[in-house]
């Protein structure tokens, strides 16, 4: 497979929220696996966040084509799962982007780390200054997607995303200076989080 869909959700759980309730969105959103269309999916709690937002939760999942997320968004297990969560959440946002080329693993181990980087880029960034941002993001790992998100209305003005997995949290860099300095003058907000890939 030469090209897949990422989409990522973050969500703020409420601050009062039984923790059983916010299990049960957890379980319910990883329970979706089933739907034919999704390649990947994986639900979990926010391990670590950089951000000015206060997320509490992330998913990730894949697909083969826009149309397969499609078609996982229309789902009525889908549509059952987010009606029924949808009273704890505060703020929810969503980005999707082509992965051009898919990751050698397509789904990532139990117990192995994700990290999410969501860039909000500059109003008059060129589509070449674009391009270089994404190059500097995709050189920190080989296991990485990156793109700009197509589905815009609740992506919060974020507009490139990217994904990489790693072994454990040691093996995660933070060595996000590097990238600040060749493209942090393009960059007006960043997100970034890191989650461990359910073990059930």
């Amino acid at each position: 497979m030469s090209q897949m869909i990422e989409h990522i959700v973050l969500f703020k759980v409420k601050d009062d929220v039984d923790s059983d309730k916010i299990d049960a969105m957890v379980d319910g959103l990883n329970s979706l696996a089933t739907i034919d269309q999704v390649l990947y999916i994986s639900a979990a709690p926010i391990h670590r966040l950089r951000s000015a937002s206060a997320f509490t939760h992330v998913l990730h999942s894949r697909y083969r084509s826009k149309e397969d997320l499609s078609a996982y968004v229309a789902h009525p297990d889908h549509l059952r799962v987010v009606e029924a969560t949808m009273p704890i959440w505060e703020d929810i946002m969503s980005v999707d982007w082509i992965a051009h080329q898919a990751p050698g693993i397509l789904k990532p181990p139990a117990g192995s780390v994700g990290k999410v980087t969501l860039l909000k880029v500059k109003e008059n960034v060129t589509e070449e200054a674009k391009k270089e941002i994404m190059e500097v993001v995709k050189e920190k790992s080989h296991e990485i997607t990156v793109g700009e998100n197509f589905s815009p209305a609740r992506a919060k003005g974020f507009s490139i995303a990217s994904v990489a997995y790693f072994k454990d949290l040691g093996e995660v860099e933070v060595n996000e200076e590097l990238v600040k300095e060749k493209i942090g003058g393009y960059v007006e907000d960043t997100i970034v989080v890191e989650f461990m890939v359910p073990t059930s």
